[in-house]
């Protein structure tokens, strides 16, 4: 199936958002690139790659639905405050 790519701003964090559903016939995939690669709870980075069981996405109502529902329990769970800078 064809990749859809969505951009969204999650907290203020610009971020790319490809899903290529059934990947394989057997996943979903999922990419996330942040601008400037600015960090966010999945990822210090600014980009992730993963895969999620078939069909899991359309079952959050989309690439879009699905990565702010991942964003937001991983923010819950871990804690996370947004970039952590230190200066040395």
């Amino acid at each position: 199936m064809t990749s859809q790519t969505h951009t969204i701003t999650w907290r203020g964090i610009a971020t790319e958002v490809t899903h290529t559903p059934a990947t394989w016939s057997v996943t979903d995939h999922i990419e996330l690139r942040t601008t400037l690669r600015t960090p966010l709870p999945v990822t210090e980075l600014g980009y992730r790659s993963e895969y999620f069981a078939l069909g899991s996405v359309a079952e959050y109502g989309g690439a879009v639905a699905f990565v702010t529902a991942w964003l937001d329990h991983e923010t819950a769970r871990a804690g996370w405050q947004g970039a952590q800078f230190s200066v040395l």
